[in-house]
């Protein structure tokens, strides 16, 4: 697995490569500006970048949209966007994007090595991988009159799970339920959130998605 990072804190990112280099993976390449981020990517042709949200110059969404840009120049590349703060909208941002290969990590989490390991082979692998935290604040921050409010108290709990990149005999072990519970519940979930089958659509991604919209529309 070859992978660029871009990150402005010299210390979290020499950081990283230490820690992903000692893991056995192949850091061809680090950045601390999106200009320098996107040569490496042209240069380089990683497997995976792992993007700061916020980035030189004004701090804002900078990240993002080299995260964006650079999928667009190698269609397929995985990423996996760090921030130090929960931002619905710069998620919404890079998800609308579509396709899969896409992560929205915390970077607490980096320091919980195995969650951290987890996310970025998972994204690698071409799912997704949003951290825990963000969907917790998506799901309490709702709107009451969303189709959220539909989804019974386990059906949240499925979600939630199913939102982070859990498969579903993942999801029944951490609910302590049997997989064809979980599926029940994954089909009641995708009804209530008018989520048809479509062989275009991931439908866990649009119910992420769903959340996602309706956080950044607020």
């Amino acid at each position: 697995m070859r992978i660029v990072i871009a990150e402005d804190d010299a210390l979290l990112r020499e950081g990283l490569a230490l820690l992903l280099r000692a893991e056995g993976l192949d850091v061809v390449d680090t950045a601390d500006n999106p200009v320098t981020f996107l040569a490496a990517v042209d240069e380089h042709e990683p497997d995976v970048a792992i993007v700061d949200v916020r980035m030189p110059p004004t701090h804002t969404d900078e990240g993002i949209q080299a995260a964006v840009e650079a999928r667009r120049r190698r269609p397929g590349l995985a990423v996996l966007v760090l921030s130090a703060y929960v931002e619905q909208a710069f998620a919404t941002e890079l998800f609308t994007q579509g396709g899969g290969s896409l992560g929205y990590m915390l970077k607490e989490r980096v320091g919980r090595v195995e969650e951290f390991m987890a996310a970025l082979h998972r994204v690698a692998g071409g799912g997704t991988a949003i951290d825990p935290e963000v969907v917790a604040q998506l799901l309490t921050r709702t709107r009451p009159d969303s189709k959220l409010a539909r989804l019974s108290p386990r059906e949240r709990d499925v979600l939630a799970l199913m939102a982070e990149g859990l498969g579903n005999a993942a999801i029944a072990e951490k609910l302590f339920v049997t997989d064809g519970a979980v599926h029940k519940h994954i089909r009641s979930i995708f009804a209530k959130l008018e989520l048809s089958p479509d062989d275009q659509t991931d439908r866990r991604v649009a119910a992420v998605l769903h959340y996602l919209r309706g956080e950044a529309s607020r």
